[in-house]
C-alpha cells in the first residue's frame, strides 16, 4: 500500500489554539459550535466574555464556563502528531510546582514516568510478549483501582448547610481527589446524611449553584482561584424539591473516589 506523507505545517491550523496560537494544551470545546482552546485560554477569556472566540455566538448570557468540556480524543491527537509536546509540558508542570515548592500531582507524576517507559523501552530495542505485557497492565489497573484517586492532585473542602431543611455534617472538612465531580460531593453528602436521593441536593459555591459534571479543579481554577483554602461549598434541597420525602438509607456509591475527613 502506497502512503501518503503529510506536514506537520498543513494541519496546524487545526491543532493549535486560537487564543494563544501554541498547541492545544488540556484542550477544552465549546459545546455549543466544537471550537476547541487550551483550557486556561478559554477560561480567562471567558471571565470577561461570554462568547466563542473564533465565531463570536453567544455560549451563554451568564454562566458560559458551564458550558465548555475537555476534549480528550483531540489532546490525544495533538500529543501523537507534535514529537515531544507532551514531555515538554510535564517538564514544564514539574517545574512549575518544584518553583512554587509545592509536591506535584500523582497525575503529573503517573503521566511522566509512563511517557519516560516507553521511549525508554523503544530506544534500548527492548520488546515485551503479549503475555508479560498483558500481566503487567492488570497488576498496574488492580494497583490503580485500590489507590481510589489518593495520588490525585487533592482539594481540600469545607461543606457548610445553608438551610433549615437538612443538618450539617459532623465532619464538614474532606479531601479527595480534584478529579472527583460536583456529582460525586452530591452523592456523598446525600449518603452521609441518608437521603432518599441525591437528585434531591444542590451545591453552590459563591451562592452559584455548579453543574453536577463540573470537577473540583474546575470549580477552583474559575471560582476560587485567588482565595486561599480550604474550598468552601454549600448544600441545600433543590428548589423545587423543598419538602424532603421520608428518610430512607442512600445507597449512592462515590464512584471509587475516596474522601477523607481532616
Amino acid at each position: 500500500m502506497l502512503t501518503r506523507k503529510i506536514k506537520l505545517w498543513d494541519i496546524n491550523a487545526h491543532i493549535t489554539c486560537r487564543l494563544c496560537n501554541g498547541y492545544l494544551i488540556d484542550a477544552t470545546t465549546v459545546t455549543e459550535c466544537l471550537h476547541t482552546f487550551c483550557r486556561s485560554c478559554l477560561v480567562k477569556y471567558l471571565e470577561e466574555n461570554n462568547t466563542c472566540p473564533t465565531c463570536r455566538i453567544v455560549i451563554h448570557q451568564s454562566h458560559p464556563l458551564q458550558y465548555i468540556g475537555h476534549d480528550r480524543t483531540m489532546q490525544d491527537i495533538v500529543y501523537k502528531l507534535v514529537p515531544g509536546l507532551q514531555e515538554a509540558e510535564m517538564k514544564k508542570q514539574r517545574e512549575f510546582y518544584h518553583k512554587l515548592g509545592m509536591e506535584v500531582p500523582g497525575d503529573i507524576k503517573g503521566e511522566t514516568c509512563s511517557a519516560k517507559q516507553h521511549l525508554d523501552s523503544h530506544r534500548n530495542g527492548e520488546t515485551k510478549t503479549d503475555e508479560n505485557s498483558n500481566k503487567e497492565t492488570s497488576e498496574e489497573k488492580q494497583e490503580e483501582d485500590n489507590d481510589y484517586h489518593r495520588s490525585d492532585e487533592q482539594v481540600s473542602i469545607c461543606l457548610e448547610c445553608n438551610s433549615s431543611k437538612l443538618r450539617g455534617l459532623k465532619r464538614k472538612w474532606i479531601r479527595c481527589s480534584a478529579q472527583a465531580t460536583v456529582l460525586h460531593l452530591k452523592k456523598f453528602i446525600a449518603k452521609k446524611l441518608n437521603l432518599s436521593s441525591f437528585n434531591e441536593l444542590d451545591i453552590l459555591c459563591n451562592e452559584e449553584i455548579l453543574g453536577k459534571d463540573h470537577t473540583l479543579k474546575f470549580v477552583v481554577v474559575t471560582r476560587w482561584r485567588f482565595k486561599k483554602a480550604p474550598l468552601l461549598l454549600h448544600y441545600r434541597p433543590k428548589m423545587d424539591l423543598l419538602k424532603i420525602p421520608g428518610v430512607q438509607r442512600c445507597c449512592a456509591r462515590t464512584e471509587g473516589f475516596y474522601f477523607m475527613p481532616v
